[in-house]
């Protein structure tokens, strides 16, 4: 059964649905009170085709009017036993979610105990487990890789988990909480703080500081912007802060772009990214394992 924003939908779905299983059945016994006799000619319809292929108005056979009634009957109880109506539930209570649910729940009791065996394990000890990490592998794929990338590369607004550079901290314990309980990183609109005609300079200040081309007299005027505004989330060194999700900008690692229109509109506009909770879905092993091959992935990249 659907939920619906509005109440009213789900009655017009209801009615109309009955209304027309109705009108199906007065149809069909309006179509079939006539009977001739064995041998009358039953005359035609009146339509012709080619000037003289006529149409027989023979009755429908019984057989197919019967089960035609019987397909309305077996309508009839499917909508009383299913939720066909969308605002009724049926007596058996039935509903897909529902069976997801219970599926889902007889699987994970099922497979559980392949992962919480890995919950007493450390998970530096875990990332080395091959085992684990072909399960972490598969978790990853299935859960991961929409936004970060089948081989965990990530794009524009997703970050890479493969080099080393964590928003909020690599160490495997930060990683877990980031799985289990999610992040909410938000980088807030700063034109009107520092000012309009002073964006682009900042930009510029933003560019220097990893080494990138910039215009050094607009970078110069910048920084006296950043240090009055900036460093309240980026530090005075500008390398981040990681309990704030603040990224360190002095390194090669951009996670919506380095180009100065791509900064400038960070700078206007704000950010506002999110890492969704999956410990409540995944479960504390499955999570406890994908936490660990995602940390092995970033020490593989500093090799």
């Amino acid at each position: 059964m659907a939920d619906f924003i509005y109440g009213w939908v789900g009655i017009a779905i209801a009615v109309v649905t009955i209304v027309s299983i109705i009108a199906c059945g007065w149809f069909l016994k309006a179509n079939t009170t006539r009977r001739l006799p064995v041998g009358a000619d039953p005359g035609t319809t009146g339509h012709l085709w080619d000037g003289d292929l006529a149409e027989w108005n023979n009755p429908l056979p019984r057989w197919w009017m019967f089960l035609f009634y019987l397909t309305i009957v077996f309508g009839l109880l499917y909508l009383a036993l299913y939720p066909g109506l969308a605002v009724y539930g049926g007596v058996l209570g039935w509903s897909s979610a529902g069976q997801h649910t219970a599926e889902s729940r007889r699987w994970d009791s099922r497979y559980a105990a392949m992962f919480d065996v890995y919950l007493k394990q450390d998970l530096a000890v875990v990332a080395r487990d091959p085992a684990a990490r072909e399960m972490g592998q598969r978790l990853f794929v299935t859960y991961c890789a929409q936004c970060h990338g089948s081989d965990a590369g990530g794009a524009k607004g997703f970050p890479n988990l493969r080099d080393g550079e964590w928003i909020w901290g690599g160490e495997p314990m930060q990683i877990h909480e980031s799985i289990a309980k999610g992040r909410q990183a938000m980088m807030p609109p700063q034109a009107d703080s520092i000012g309009a005609e002073n964006v682009r300079a900042v930009a510029n200040h933003v560019r220097s500081l990893s080494g990138l081309p910039h215009d050094a007299e607009l970078a110069a005027r910048g920084k006296v912007k950043f240090e009055q505004v900036c460093v309240a989330c980026h530090g005075m060194d500008a390398r981040g802060n990681p309990a704030l999700g603040a990224p360190n900008l002095t390194d090669k690692v951009w996670l919506y772009g380095a180009s100065e229109e791509t900064i400038i509109e960070t700078i206007t506009l704000g950010r506002n990214g999110a890492m969704p909770a999956q410990g409540e879905f995944l479960g504390a092993g499955k999570v406890h394992v994908l936490a660990a091959y995602v940390w092995g992935l970033s020490r593989d990249g500093r090799k």
